[in-house]
């Protein structure tokens, strides 16, 4: 399995990192693109699911639960997210309300079965973090309030302005240094603004096992099972990712930051 997974344009559902488990032992990821009155049905078997309307306005159904008129971005730079929690072992049927739907399918394995809920965009935290060239504006849509609520899976977005830095100072979060590092793998999904930018993705740990660099451009991917991984938009584009993460050791929230660039702070 690559960690990195450049943009392919297909309609309806599409795997983006599969549940192989040959990098990662918790998370997976895919994308769903439909156009208006056009469905789609799955279940989640043994992984509670997160979808987050990247744009457009869909219908959901799941268990009991009908929810309509979800979604309120004709692109993610435009406001905070609408996402769907479907819990494991439960069916779910998505209807395009407009056209260009597309939707991430943020899948963690999970051993409890919770009920589905919606957060909606009022309900999505917005942080203000760092300073100077690495301020970045996250928005936690699954966080503190998935407490009680969801097994697993911490979800949340992050804007990057242009030329600025985020997962940043360097930090990590696998479990090298627990137990004050909780190990938790995480995945990015990238959109750019405008969508011919780019930015850039790196990837390192302190012996140099894992040292490379990625450009990422509009609708790529990226896994993170371990090592610090730091995200930079080019000049005159905004970057934006959605991001995931999960592990064994429970949703705490604790990274570790490269000691090397700790003064940063």
């Amino acid at each position: 399995m690559s960690r990195f997974f450049k943009e392919q344009q297909i309609h309806g559902y599409q795997d983006i990192f599969k549940e192989d488990r040959s990098l990662l032992k918790y998370l997976a990821l895919g994308k769903i693109t439909l156009n208006k009155d056009e469905r789609y049905t799955a279940e989640t078997s043994n992984c509670e699911t997160a979808l987050v309307i990247l744009t457009g306005t869909v219908a959901i159904v799941c268990e009991d639960e009908t929810w309509s008129d979800l979604g309120e971005r004709n692109h993610v730079f435009e406001g905070r997210a609408t996402a769907v929690y479907i819990p494991c072992q439960s069916a779910y049927q998505i209807t395009a309300q407009t056209n260009d739907v597309q939707i991430a399918v943020c899948k963690v394995k999970a051993e409890k079965k919770y009920k589905p809920f919606v957060v909606r965009p009022g309900e999505v935290v917005v942080n203000q973090r760092g300073k100077e060239t690495w301020q970045r504006e996250v928005h936690d849509i699954i966080a503190d309030n998935g407490n009680g609520k969801v097994h697993r899976i911490i979800l949340g977005e992050t804007y990057n302005q242009s030329g600025h830095w985020s997962s940043y100072p360097p930090h990590k979060h696998d479990g090298e240094f627990a137990p004050e590092e909780p190990n938790l793998e995480e995945i990015y999904h990238y959109q750019i603004n405008p969508q011919q930018g780019f930015g850039i993705q790196l990837h390192y740990t302190k012996d140099h096992s894992i040292d490379q660099a990625y450009i990422i451009r509009n609708g790529d991917s990226f896994a993170i099972e371990k090592g610090y991984h730091p995200v930079s938009a080019a000049g005159g584009y905004q970057v934006y990712y959605l991001w995931f993460m999960a592990g064994e050791t429970g949703r705490t929230l604790r990274p570790y930051d490269d000691p090397d660039h700790k003064w940063l702070l």
